[in-house]
């Protein structure tokens, strides 16, 4: 009996042998990692959780696009070195940028326009509460471009209409729109210098432009009598998103008679975040991106960046949309300061 057991002993331990063999490495170099791990200077760790901890990260949207202009503009306004510093990202497109905050990872902020929280409420009905805004950036407004023989917009049923490339906000705020109002058109999306050479031939009935005016190709096109923007008339169907506006002669000198308004809609653009509890760590670098950004708002205005900021109200609300609780704890500082000071 002992003569197998001995067997028995030395036959386990010859088959356990390379599995030892092969451990053993690992475990000496996991040992040698974690020392390597000790030795290291504990200031390169604070310094890396430090500018981790203040970095935050802004879809901003296509490379062409004005959204991903506004967000470089803000990154070089409120960065302040190791205490905060905004990473504009590109994006599929600011109608994408949501996706982009819901999923992906260091995403903080970003630019949307308003109604592409719309396409959510399916799938995340929840999403107004997951959601908050910090600044209503500037409002994009819907033109509705078309050829002389279209009086109405029921005369664009059925024909073709263009609504830019995949990505831009015409392509996802127009059709929606389109279908508010009930017109069944044929919709391409192509770019839309193309299609408005395809206008002039008579192969495209309309484009549909949803941007900050005024729009350069309207500005500076040379169109025929009859070419002309269609009215949109503001109407409860509408106030969930989007804000009333007009289009003016001074605007479209070109196109509009002077003291003539077109009546039309304007889909807000939004700086949102998500809605991160207070007292997290991403809930207090949106928080001090805030205060920056909120507290330089007239280095903005001022010569060398976008127009746009010039029409920038930091009170100004966003539909369907709670604020960012910092934002509003700022914008009250502000009201009991001014109060104070009369």
């Amino acid at each position: 009996m002992n003569m197998i057991s001995r067997s028995s002993i030395w036959l386990a331990l010859a088959a356990l042998a390379p599995i030892i063999l092969v451990l053993q490495p690992a475990t000496l170099d996991a040992q040698t990692q974690s020392a390597r791990k000790a030795q290291r200077p504990p200031t390169q760790i604070s310094e890396k959780e430090k500018m981790n901890a203040w970095t935050v990260g802004l879809a901003g949207g296509l490379l062409e696009g004005a959204p991903l202009r506004l967000a470089a503009e803000i990154a070089r306004v409120v960065d302040d070195g190791p205490n905060l510093h905004v990473l504009p990202i590109v994006t599929r497109g600011a109608t994408e940028n949501l996706n982009s905050l819901l999923y992906l990872r260091g995403v903080d902020t970003a630019i949307i326009n308003s109604d592409a929280l719309e396409e959510y409420k399916i799938q995340v009905p929840e999403i107004q509460r997951r959601i908050t805004y910090l600044l209503n950036l500037f409002p994009s407004e819907l033109h509705i471009f078309v050829r002389p023989e279209i009086q109405s917009l029921q005369d664009l049923a059925g024909k073709k209409v263009n609504f830019n490339t995949q990505g831009t906000a015409a392509a996802y705020s127009g059709p929606l729109i389109f279908s508010r109002l009930g017109i069944n058109s044929e919709n391409t999306f192509i770019p839309h210098q193309v299609a408005l050479e395809q206008m002039r031939k008579g192969e495209m009935a309309a484009v549909v432009f949803i941007t900050s005016k005024p729009v350069d190709a309207f500005v500076r096109g040379r169109w025929d009598p009859g070419f002309k923007f269609l009215p949109v008339k503001y109407e409860s169907k509408f106030e969930d998103y989007y804000l009333p506006a007009v289009l003016e002669a001074r605007e479209y000198p070109g196109l509009i008679k002077q003291g003539e308004r077109i009546p039309t809609i304007a889909v807000p653009t939004v700086l949102v975040a998500f809605n991160w509890p207070p007292g997290t760590n991403r809930y207090q670098r949106v928080a001090r991106f805030v205060d920056a950004l909120f507290s330089r708002i007239d280095k903005l205005q001022a010569p060398g960046f976008d127009p746009k900021w010039k029409s920038i109200n930091l009170a100004a609300t966003v539909p369907s949309l709670a604020r960012f609780a910092a934002a509003q704890q700022w914008l009250d500082r502000q009201a009991r300061a001014a109060q104070v000071s009369r």
